[in-house]
């Protein structure tokens, strides 16, 4: 038990030092089988319920985020990965320990602008090609850490684009450096303003918006 706790405790703080340092750039030129989405996304949006199972109110925050294949292909496959990483060391997956009765409220709040809004729990992993087949989808997240005054919010899944690099300490078995496999992914960096302890008061301003490979 103790092992795998030190395991995790180094993934996190292996994915938050990433933050800090950056991350390697994706090619200024895809190849001619590597493929992108074009994407549209909101601003993050808080939102609050009273759940039923819940004695208080519980905050969620999320995003409205819209992929386009414009690429030559007829449709390419959509499967995203998506997570929120906090500046105070926290890493939290989207979608996770958010009941369907928040997809459902966010929804009903932008009926009138994304009359299709999907969650990430859809089926058709596929987006056809050309505007009118734009997909939106809400990508959401419990409240994170009060104390964060930056997060950075990461999505893959919208492209194709991979690397391998090297591990700069694992080894296999062969005692060669372990491979490392990054995707192209956008991440979304976000300042904090507000006091921590009024969470309604909390913005969010965005400070940058890359691709990099993660």
């Amino acid at each position: 038990m103790k092992t795998r706790f030190v395991f995790y405790l180094m993934l996190v703080v292996l994915a938050v030092s990433a933050v800090a340092v950056g991350y390697p750039e994706p090619k200024v030129v895809q190849k001619v089988s590597q493929w992108t989405l074009d994407v549209n996304y909101s601003a993050p949006q808080k939102i609050t319920l009273q759940l039923s199972n819940q004695k208080k109110p519980q905050r969620f925050w999320y995003i409205i985020l819209s992929v386009t294949n414009e690429t030559s292909l007829d449709e390419v496959e959509f499967y995203p990965l998506c997570r929120l990483i906090t500046d105070t060391f926290q890493v939290i997956p989207a979608d996770k320990q958010v009941p369907v009765s928040v997809f459902n409220a966010v929804k009903q709040k932008h009926q009138g602008s994304y009359p299709f809004l999907e969650s990430l729990d859809f089926k058709d992993h596929r987006v056809s090609r050309g505007e009118d087949n734009t997909r939106d989808f809400a990508i959401i997240w419990p409240d994170f850490d009060p104390k964060a005054r930056q997060i950075s919010l990461f999505a893959g899944g919208l492209s194709n684009e991979t690397a391998v690099v090297e591990h700069p300490e694992l080894k296999d078995e062969d005692g060669h450096p372990k491979k490392i496999f990054l995707q192209k992914t956008l991440q979304l960096k976000y300042a904090i303003a507000g006091d921590e302890k009024l969470r309604n008061t909390v913005t969010m301003k965005e400070i940058r918006q890359t691709w990099v490979m993660r």
